[in-house]
């Protein structure tokens, strides 16, 4: 469960900056709104690695 519960928290602060980057950021600079969606980009799979680590004993049960 607490893999779970920080693979959504990972993803849902990805989806949140790539709306506040596309929303608010982008009306004062374009630079820095797709720097905060690169950034964003780089979330989802350090969620996966996340989600997936763990003890190897535990999932082969």
């Amino acid at each position: 469960m607490k893999r779970d519960r920080a693979y959504f928290v990972l993803m849902g602060s990805c989806i949140g900056a790539v709306i506040l980057a596309w929303t608010v950021v982008r009306m004062f600079s374009v630079t820095a709104a797709v720097v905060i969606s690169v950034c964003a980009g780089l979330v989802p799979p350090i969620a996966a690695i996340v989600a997936n680590a763990g003890d190897e004993g535990f999932r082969r049960r």
